[in-house]
C-alpha cells in the first residue's frame, strides 16, 4: 500500500537524521508531494511517532518510535544479554541492581537482581517509575536529543512527584541532566524511596541511541558513590559491546 510504504520511508528517513528536519526537506529527499508529507506527519504525530517543533518548524522522531525500538530490545537481546551481567554486578557490589528501558515518560524495569539482606525496593520486572526521578531514567534522558526531552517534559505538569524531592520544572531537569553528563553517570537520592540512593549508566545501541540503563540501589551512607558508579558504567559498557 502506498501510504504504508511512504510512512515507513519517512520514519526510516527521520531515524537517519542527526536532528529534526523540515517537512520540505522530507518531501524533497523522498520525492513526495508536500501535501502527502504533511498528512502523514500529522497522523504520525497524533500517535506519538513524530513530534513537531513548532518554533523551529521541524519534525523529529517521537516517543512512540522510541518505545517501538525498545520493544524489540526488551523481547530480544537486552534482557537476555543483560540478565547475567546485572546479576554479576549485584554479586560484586552486594547491592541490588537493575536494567531498565524508557517507555514514554517512564522507565520500565526488565531485569531485577535483589541482593540478600538489603532493603525492599519498589522496582521489579514490569514496574514503571517516572523517568525524571530515577537514576536509570536520568541516564537515558541525558543521552536523548534535547528536543526529545522537551517533548516529554514541556511544562511543570509533566513532573509527577513521589517523595517531594527531584526536579519539578523543565529548567530543573535540564540542570540535573547537565550534571549527569559532566559526571558520566546519573544519580538520585531518596527521590523514589526515602533513604535509598541509586546510580545509573546509559546503554547505547550501534546508532548511539540510549536503549537502556544499568543501575544500582543502596542504603548504606558509608558506601562510596564513585566506586559504585564505576562498576555500573563498566557493566553498561560490556552490555553495549555485546549488543553491538
Amino acid at each position: 500500500m502506498p501510504a504504508a510504504d511512504n510512512t515507513l520511508r519517512m520514519l526510516r528517513y527521520l531515524a537517519g537524521r542527526p536532528a529534526p528536519v523540515a517537512a520540505s526537506a522530507i518531501a524533497r529527499d523522498l520525492a513526495l508531494p508536500r501535501s502527502t508529507v504533511y498528512h502523514l506527519l500529522t497522523t504520525l504525530a497524533d500517535h506519538g511517532f513524530v513530534l513537531h517543533l513548532s518554533e523551529e518548524r521541524r519534525w523529529g522522531l517521537g516517543t512512540s518510535a522510541f518505545e517501538l525500538a525498545g520493544g524489540y530490545s526488551r523481547q530480544q537481546p537486552l534482557a537476555r544479554l543483560g540478565r547475567p551481567l546485572v546479576a554479576a554486578l549485584s554479586d560484586r557490589l552486594g547491592e541490588s541492581a537493575h536494567l531498565a528501558v524508557m517507555s514514554g515518560g517512564d522507565v520500565l524495569y526488565i531485569v531485577e537482581e535483589r541482593a540478600p539482606r538489603r532493603p525492599a525496593l519498589v522496582t521489579d520486572v514490569g514496574v514503571r517509575l517516572p523517568a525524571h526521578l530515577t537514576a536509570s531514567g536520568r541516564a537515558m534522558l541525558a543521552a536523548l536529543p534535547r528536543e526529545q526531552v522537551r517533548a516529554l517534559y514541556p511544562d511543570a505538569a509533566a513532573f509527577p512527584d513521589r517523595t517531594g524531592r527531584g526536579p519539578q520544572t523543565p529548567r530543573e531537569l535540564r540542570e540535573v541532566l547537565r550534571i549527569g553528563r559532566v559526571r558520566g553517570y546519573a544519580t538520585e537520592d531518596s527521590e523514589i524511596a526515602d533513604g535509598l540512593r541509586s546510580v545509573g549508566a546509559v546503554v547505547r545501541d550501534h546508532a548511539d541511541w540510549p536503549v537502556a540503563a544499568v543501575a544500582v540501589t543502596w542504603a548504606d551512607p558509608t558506601l562510596d558513590e564513585r566506586t559504585l558508579a564505576d562498576a555500573v558504567r563498566e557493566t553498561a559498557s560490556v552490555l553495549e559491546s555485546r549488543l553491538h
